[in-house]
């Protein structure tokens, strides 16, 4: 006989740091053609906990031996909790383990459902699967038969930071009016609602700023046309739109070429080799032909899998810059080429 467990995250698999993450989890004693009342099931108990994981590429990034990954010694006693046992990596933030029962017996095709919920930390890095390093969250949940050792479940979701939230103070005598007046919501409700309104707003009113930049594309013969990109911050979800203008270049252009790219810098004093060069990672291409062309344009979606710009120490030694700033994490690369 066995104990099936599921998990099912409320609210999709993407959280903004700060909100709670809510999960419902069954445990079940499937039902046999030889189940009798002897094939009763005793559970000694059930935890879970949230935890991000941390793991660096050693081919790009060198640690300070306190920090060495391969130093994270993982606790050799089955019978006791670890939510990251067995995994690559160190565990570099978690959240107090939640019990969520003692002595449970499940008769056969009997199944026991209990709520968690947690807030994702606010001081922790997004979720971010890069060249040199990567931040992973996971929901483990971890139970005990009697006399037998623990064993674990997994639930990987994706955590969005949105810089600036942490600093602001939700007052308590702020009333928010109900969409029911004859409901009472929740005061945790009500402030993951406000949380959401004000990464939004927050979001919106930095993307929606208008910035023309300009830059001439020239070479050793002279100049080949001008690029213009219109802002310098997005959102996950948008297209960048931008153009080329040919008509005063003194070269014509046969094709041109633009990437949508993510830039990943480690801090020099960590870097495995001196002058390490940034790794690039492309998410998006347009490549057209432009001769005789006087003015074209481009349009590169943002795809929604990837991590707005974000910086991080690692134990006060380590920094990740993804470069432009916070809420651009990806740089546009472009590349003309010109008639010989």
């Amino acid at each position: 006989t066995m104990i099936e467990v599921t998990a099912k995250l409320s609210r999709g698999h993407v959280y903004l740091a700060g909100e709670a993450l809510e999960c419902v989890i069954t445990f079940i004693n499937p039902l046999s053609t030889r189940s009798t009342s002897a094939s009763s099931e005793m559970l000694a108990w059930a935890s879970a906990q949230i935890h991000c994981q941390f793991h660096a590429s050693e081919s790009r990034v060198t640690l300070p031996p306190s920090q060495d990954l391969r130093h994270d010694v993982q606790a050799n006693n089955e019978t006791v909790f670890v939510p990251n046992r067995g995994e690559r990596g160190q565990c570099i933030l978690s959240t107090p383990p939640k019990i969520l029962f003692c002595d449970l017996r499940l008769d056969p095709g009997e199944s026991k459902s209990y709520s968690y919920s947690e807030v994702v930390p606010l001081d922790g890095p997004p979720s971010f699967r890069g060249q040199s390093v990567k931040y992973v969250y996971k929901l483990t949940i971890g139970c005990q038969r009697v006399n037998s050792p623990i064993k674990l479940l997994r639930v990987p979701f994706r955590v969005l930071v949105v810089y600036g939230l942490e600093d602001y103070c939700f007052p308590p005598e702020e009333a928010v009016a109900p969409s029911n007046p004859f409901l009472e919501e929740e005061d945790s409700v009500k402030k993951e609602t406000r949380l959401v309104d004000l990464a939004t707003e927050m979001l919106m009113t930095t993307s929606s700023r208008r910035s023309l930049h300009l830059y001439n594309i020239t070479n050793a013969r002279g100049k080949v046309g001008k690029f213009c990109i219109f802002k310098m911050a997005y959102k996950i979800g948008e297209d960048i739109v931008g153009t080329f203008d040919f008509s005063e270049g003194d070269i014509p252009c046969l094709q041109y070429s633009v990437c949508l790219q993510t830039e990943e810098k480690i801090h020099e004093e960590y870097q495995r080799r001196a002058g390490q060069p940034v790794s690039l990672s492309t998410h998006a291409r347009h490549q057209e032909s432009c001769l005789h062309a006087a003015k074209t344009h481009f349009d590169l979606p943002i795809p929604l899998s990837v991590t707005p710009g974000f910086a991080t120490n690692v134990g006060k030694s380590l920094s990740l810059f993804p470069l432009p700033q916070h809420q651009d994490s990806l740089l546009p690369s472009v590349r003309a080429c010109p008639l010989s």
